[in-house]
């Protein structure tokens, strides 16, 4: 492969990396944000005075739990993509050097 056209795929899969790690920072954000949010709430739940009150905050507890959950999941998504990107790179990178 000419020199040319592995420069423009280094600079693509890094790139790449680049924007996989900022959406990993993002949904880690998320996630700590949530589960600020389940603890705040579980606080809250024992001080809840009326059934419905308290209805609504243990409805809310689990579908901030659900969201954690997705969150998790496209984390892991996030990190196996990264793993591809970075392997690749590497790859390309010593084809580079060479």
């Amino acid at each position: 492969m000419s020199i040319n056209f592995t420069k423009a795929i280094v600079n693509l899969l890094q790139r790449e990396v680049a924007d996989i790690e900022s959406k990993s920072i993002h949904e880690m954000n998320k996630k700590e944000k949530a589960q600020s949010k389940v603890k705040q709430l579980q606080r809250d739940v024992k001080l809840s005075q009326s059934p419905s009150d308290l209805s609504s905050k243990m409805t809310r507890i689990n579908k901030l739990n659900e969201e954690i959950k997705n969150i998790t999941r496209i984390q892991a998504d996030l990190a196996k993509q990264l793993v591809l990107k970075k392997t690749s790179l590497k790859q390309h990178l010593t084809k580079d050097s060479q």
